[in-house]
């Protein structure tokens, strides 16, 4: 394993995700210094061990609070709600004032960027690798601004010694039990027959320290980080009341949320990253994700 004693890692948005790869950076000896907008998650950041500063990723106010020139940054900062503008402050002006704060200290090693897989219009059941393409013009406004989001990093030239998008599926883990808790209640949002891609927090730090310790000779690329087998909706809810001792639920045919339209349904492929980055899931499928402890007390 590719020692990362020594090194700095600056985490931008250090909430779920970050502040599992905060945590696991720690454990191998790094240096970590996180940014976030809420003042309890920076509390908790603090008690252990991590140099936090408070701020939105979007101002200018924490270009001079956080030293510049490290081995590795992260950005996986998220909207926070708030809509559209908030996924423009957060995305796109996010990474541009990032960007900004790259320049004027000199270069910085790898950059890790989390997008989504949502990036991705097709359906009717396709596998959907990294070469599939994605037309603003076939995007959701979300989508669009996500993509925006990559395009600036993609753009800034010299800004990074090289730069990872890892297009993440549905995050589910500790503490996000979003569908269980649906299951529990009878009624699960949209359709049972499309695919459910998943990735556990934990295979997702996993492909976050695999960029890291990546060979130096493995260039900017895009990956998709998702499990081994994708599965009908139906199919996992099915397995989860199972699991849980209640009925199986009835799904609701619409959106989880307001204002965003049912994922298509598509397989997404992670072939590419477990070629190209030598990385493979812990959790393979949802049902060693969701067996490891996740039910207990359900």
């Amino acid at each position: 394993m590719t020692s990362l004693s020594g090194k700095r890692l600056v985490v931008f948005g250090c909430g779920y995700v970050g502040t599992a790869v905060a945590v696991a950076a720690l454990g191998r000896g790094m240096t970590v210094t996180a940014l976030t907008r809420n003042a309890v998650t920076a509390a908790a950041l603090r008690s252990k061990g991590i140099e936090t500063v408070v701020a939105d990723l979007a101002s200018r106010d924490w270009h001079g609070k956080i030293p510049p020139n490290p081995e590795f940054v992260l950005n996986c900062v998220s909207s926070g709600g708030g809509g559209l503008e908030a996924y423009r402050r957060s995305y796109v002006e996010g990474t541009r004032s990032m960007l900004e704060w790259a320049k004027r200290g000199g270069t910085m090693g790898t950059l890790v960027y989390t997008s989504s897989t949502s990036v991705y219009p097709q359906g009717d059941g396709v596998i959907v690798d990294e070469s599939a393409p994605t037309p603003s013009s076939s995007a959701s406004d979300r989508a669009r601004l996500l993509l925006q989001a990559e395009d600036e990093i993609r753009a800034a030239v010299g800004v990074c010694h090289r730069w990872f998008l890892l297009r993440l599926a549905g995050i589910y883990g500790p503490g996000r039990r979003h569908l269980v808790d649906q299951v529990r209640s009878g009624e699960v949002a949209g359709t049972g027959e499309r695919h459910l891609n998943l990735v556990h927090c934990d295979d997702i730090v996993g492909a976050i320290m695999a960029c890291c310790t990546a060979p130096s000779l493995v260039a900017s690329d895009v990956f998709n980080v998702v499990d081994d087998v994708p599965t009908p909706k139906a199919d996992v809810v099915a397995w989860l009341a199972a699991e849980m001792g209640v009925p199986v639920p009835s799904f609701t045919g619409e959106p989880i949320s307001a204002g965003r339209g049912n994922t298509p349904d598509r397989i997404i492929s992670n072939t590419k990253i477990k070629a190209r980055l030598k990385w493979s899931p812990r959790h393979p499928t949802f049902r060693d994700g969701y067996g490891s402890g996740m039910l207990r007390g359900t």
